[in-house]
């Protein structure tokens, strides 16, 4: 028998953290912060359920922050396991975690600077040494290979076409004639996308934990790439700046790989795009050296010579000067920074100067979770909270959902009819509850599965 805890993702789209427990192995799968909603941000501040040495294996879905920000943390606390992610994933998590650790040391001088913690004085959650000390405990994989943790336990990482690296985990107990299988989604990705290739299909699946960001919706966008082009063409007749918050990995990469395309046909003039994220900048130089894991028309692409994510007039800015430099910019350019919801980050400085002004659009390309400051725009408020102070929104506020690397519910739905038998029981995490109650429902009607909403802290024992 095997025990799965749920202590992250409950409820919220954050805070990805599932403990597996198998005749005295403990595996936690992801370890992610906690973002949105102050009640939730606040568990980021909570002692681990578990005491962190007692873990033996941490395994990793992807390298967003949602399911790794918690790592250092965890590893400051006694976790010295191995973590086992893909290659892909390993690389971007060498400049994630410093640059999430970088990001909170920068927000505590800022608040103790300017005053506005109730906390004296205001910590970060984990340093940059503390991110570099985790880092040495990663043990990157291939896709597909065979990694035992014990003779009875293997693992494997496969393509969930999320971001680049982006893997479900595929967990397989027992050994010869018996042998069970749990798998864990991650973050799930979509078709006919560009740059990744599609997720691939598990099999023999007993148990399956599966995300359900986007359960209650479709995208609306059929066509990202027109809109777009629309909303460029609009932001240059209004004679304002086009500023896009975007994660730093796989939806920057998207727009500079759709901003090229639409300047090599014609569609849009060719302007001055301002990549303001060191990160960013880092995840694109990871993308261009992991080419096997692109699909066929990337990588097409790049034997033709094409530099996929170089729009014609690029502008890279790593330096606070530079960063500044591009509040002297007016009109007829774009600006993309991170965090993608605007949480933290460079974005924060840009908003505050062109939230204001009419002229200039505010484009979102991604999910913007409840109690996010991309929500708060997002949602028509007539201002938004900023270091401290209330910054009104006049701007144009856009929005395209066909960008999401998430799968919605039909192409959640389409991926499941893959599965060659029903789960004993699929429980449905890392969504907001009206997304997964959706979600749940869609499963037992079409398929007549079994369907749990684990709720947070909540265990089940499994027949592994």
């Amino acid at each position: 028998m095997a025990r799965l805890t749920f202590y992250g993702a409950t409820g919220t789209v954050t805070g990805s953290r599932f403990l597996l427990e198998i005749e005295g192995q403990k595996l936690l799968v992801d370890c992610g912060l906690f973002q949105g909603k102050k009640e939730n941000r606040l568990k980021n501040w909570d002692d681990f359920p578990v005491p962190p040495a007692s873990i033996h294996h941490l395994l990793i879905t992807h390298a967003h922050i949602d399911h790794t920000g918690y790592i250092p943390r965890l590893c400051k606390q006694g976790f010295a396991g191995s973590i086992y992610c893909t290659r892909a994933t390993y690389d971007l998590c060498q400049i994630l975690l410093p640059d999430s650790a970088h990001l909170q040391e920068e927000d505590a001088r800022w608040a103790n600077k300017k005053g506005f913690s109730r906390h004296k004085p205001a910590l970060p959650l984990y340093t940059v040494e503390d991110a570099q000390k985790a880092l040495k405990q990663f043990q990157p994989v291939y896709y597909g290979d065979d990694i035992y943790l014990r003779k009875d336990i293997r693992v494997k990482f496969r393509d969930a076409g999320h971001i680049l690296g982006s893997a479900y985990v595929d967990i397989k107990v027992g050994q010869r004639n018996r042998s069970r299988k749990i798998v864990f989604s991650g973050d799930l990705g979509r078709p006919g996308k560009p740059i990744l290739k599609e997720p691939t299909q598990p099999f023999n699946v007993d148990y399956l934990v599966l995300e359900s960001t986007y359960g209650n919706r479709l995208h609306e966008d059929p066509a990202p790439k027109a809109e777009l082009q629309r909303i460029i063409l609009e932001s240059v007749d209004r004679g304002g700046v086009l500023l896009i918050p975007a994660f730093a990995v796989g939806r920057t990469q998207t727009l500079l790989y759709l901003i090229r395309e639409l300047e090599e046909e014609g569609k849009i003039p060719i302007l001055p795009v301002y990549i303001d994220s060191p990160m960013a900048i880092d995840a694109t130089r990871i993308f261009r050296a992991h080419i096997p894991e692109q699909n066929l028309t990337s990588r097409l692409l790049t034997l033709m010579g094409k530099r996929i994510f170089t729009p014609a007039r690029l502008h890279i800015c790593r330096t606070r000067e530079e960063s500044k430099a591009i509040n002297q910019v007016e009109s007829a350019a774009i600006i993309i920074s991170a965090s993608g919801m605007a949480t933290g980050g460079r974005i924060l400085h840009h908003l505050e100067q062109r939230l204001p002004h009419a002229r200039n659009t505010i484009l979102f390309v991604g999910y913007q979770a409840d109690g996010t400051r991309g929500r708060t725009i997002l949602d028509g408020h007539d201002r938004v909270k900023i270091h401290g102070s209330y910054v009104p929104i006049h701007a144009r506020v856009e929005q395209i959902t066909g960008f999401s690397g998430h799968a919605d519910a039909n192409e959640i739905l389409a991926w499941l009819m893959g599965f060659n038998r029903p789960p004993e029981i699929t429980f449905l995490v890392h969504g907001e509850n009206d997304s997964t109650t959706a979600l749940a429902e869609k499963i037992r009607q079409q398929f007549g599965w079994n369907v749990v909403i684990p709720s947070f802290g909540q265990s089940f024992e499994l027949d592994l």
